[in-house]
């Protein structure tokens, strides 16, 4: 009986950060700045600033895996 709770946190934890626990902080934390950051700068300046932090984000992954 107590199978169950176990498989089913396992699962969720597998498909929510995966492989890489910086990139289940990291995209979250990436999308929550880019929200802050449009309501006060000019969006032509986020528009390179998101795809940047991505990269970093993925970047940051990798590095973390390799290591």
């Amino acid at each position: 009986m107590m199978r169950w709770p176990r498989a089913f946190g396992r699962f969720w934890y597998d498909f929510i950060v995966g492989d890489s626990i910086v990139l289940a902080i990291g995209g979250p934390g990436v999308l929550a700045a880019s929200y802050e950051l449009a309501r006060s700068i000019d969006q032509a300046v986020l528009q390179l600033l998101l795809p940047a932090a991505v990269i970093v984000t993925l970047a940051a992954s990798v590095l973390w895996r390799a290591e």
